[in-house]
């Protein structure tokens, strides 16, 4: 992770989560059909181009395009030796994802699945199309390197609460009942009674604790490897900015503040890592299954 590097805590104080672009959706599943009459053009056929500007930067531009500088860089590698040469064609995607190739033995419903995008969303993003051999998924944040789970989980072996849950929201895009609006969820919520006690899943500092916005009650800590957790919703919290703590210590209670996705009580739980292109949410599924319930 030669990229990642530990901020600090003044610098966390200052985030705020890439906001997830929604994306149009049917309320039902497309017919998964390449007639569908319903389905735009790809979203790979729909790049436009951009002729950076003297005095335009990488965050400049993605600014004008409602995009985030990742998904610049991602489709764009001459811009990763960093900084924008004035003159250059860069490429612009109708929305924030990445290009994906689809392995020789896969198909588009397997890149789905891996990256925990609904299939009838990249159906569609894609152009209804059987077989595409070349994909764009929508939401996913480019980054320049991404370890396995198992060189970092070393790192976040405790469980954040004190029994295994069961999950009532996941990771990834969501078509949110009522509003039929399809958004990004940057963690997972695990289900869990009103007050149970929250745990830090790992020893660090706490860079955040304290009401912040949607999240409510929110304690954010910063572990080593440029690696953080979040724990949202929480009715009370118990650690203050500032305090060094261990994996298994009480961080706070489960509660309902803020604007929880679900109705039933949950914990809010996210994973994210630090790089040159601020904190980026990670599927926290794979880590909690190696996770420790810790003895209390």
């Amino acid at each position: 992770m030669t990229l990642y590097r530990w901020f600090p805590i003044v610098s966390t104080l200052l985030w705020l989560f890439i906001p997830a672009l929604a994306v149009k959706a049917n309320l039902t599943e497309p017919a998964l059909q390449p007639q569908n009459l319903n389905c735009p053009a790809p979203a790979l056929e729909r790049l436009s181009k951009h002729l950076v500007a003297l005095g335009e930067t990488l965050e400049s531009i993605a600014r004008q395009h409602n995009l985030i500088p990742a998904t610049l860089l991602g489709l764009n590698p001459s811009l990763r030796s960093g900084g924008v040469q004035v003159g250059t064609e860069i490429v612009i995607p109708p929305f924030n994802g990445i290009r994906v190739e689809v392995p020789a033995n896969q198909t588009w419903r397997d890149v789905a699945k891996a990256y925990n995008v609904r299939e009838a969303i990249l159906y569609e993003v894609n152009g209804c199309q059987e077989n595409p051999r070349v994909v764009f998924v929508p939401g996913v944040n480019w980054s320049p390197e991404t370890l396995g789970v198992e060189e970092v989980t070393r790192e976040l072996t405790g469980y954040p609460l004190p029994a295994i849950a069961m999950v009532g929201l996941r990771y990834g895009w969501q078509l949110r009942l009522g509003t039929g609006k399809v958004e990004f969820h940057s963690g997972v919520d695990l289900l869990a009674t009103p007050d149970t006690p929250v745990l830090a899943a790992g020893n660090g500092v706490v860079a955040f604790a304290g009401e912040q916005g949607n999240y409510g009650n929110l304690v954010v800590i910063n572990h080593q490897d440029g690696l953080q957790t979040r724990y949202a919703h929480l009715n009370n919290i118990t650690v203050t900015t500032g305090q060094r703590i261990m994996q298994g210590e009480e961080v706070g209670t489960v509660g309902a503040t803020g604007f929880p996705d679900i109705e039933a009580s949950h914990l809010h739980f996210e994973i994210r890592y630090n790089s040159d292109l601020g904190w980026v949410a990670e599927n926290p599924e794979p880590y909690l299954r190696n996770m420790r319930v810790a003895n209390r």
